[in-house]
């Protein structure tokens, strides 16, 4: 896999991706208006993503398969916190097609350390509904820790959902 930076030349990978995952991703994300999906919304999002990046408020990264035709999966590190709390909240998703590969917790490995390392960031958190036992389970092989229950934390799938948050320390 190669993970890199989302960028605006690769609008037309992430459309594909997001309609290919529509249904599977539904459950875990907040419901969608037909036009998000557009070819016009994405490239507003991408380019908005890659603004982010290049102030450091956020960082959008895709796991592309060896030859870059495809999206196997992506993690955003949102809400880029620095003075003392130098912090982030962390979001991913992966294609129904490439789960159970081991992938999401490559592109997860590779993507953490790079937050700690070279943005220096203290905190990233991560939160998960109760029932997504996957979610569960990826985080804790990557060392998050369970710090309690938001109740009715996200509107996610149309319903405001209890999350458990999670976090990792950068003891680098």
């Amino acid at each position: 896999m190669i993970v890199s930076v989302l960028r605006p030349e690769d609008i037309n990978l992430l459309v594909t991706y997001e309609s290919q995952n529509r249904d599977h991703l539904a459950k875990w994300e907040p419901n969608r208006s037909y036009g998000y999906f557009s070819l016009d919304e994405t490239k507003k999002r991408v380019e908005r993503n890659y603004k982010d990046f290049r102030v450091g408020s956020a960082v959008s990264l895709v796991g592309f398969n060896k030859e870059k035709s495809k999206i196997l999966c992506v993690c955003t590190f949102s809400n880029i916190t620095y003075s003392a709390f130098q912090a982030c909240n962390l979001g991913y998703s992966i294609s129904e097609q490439e789960q159970g590969k081991g992938l999401m917790f490559e592109m997860l490995q590779a993507s953490i350390n790079y937050v700690f390392k070279e943005l220096n960031l203290h905190r990233i958190m991560a939160n998960y509904i109760p029932e997504n036992t996957r979610s569960e389970r990826l985080l804790n092989r990557l060392g998050f820790q369970k710090e309690g229950l938001a109740k009715s934390y996200l509107k996610i799938a149309g319903s405001w959902q209890d999350h458990v948050l999670t976090s990792k320390i950068n003891f680098i």
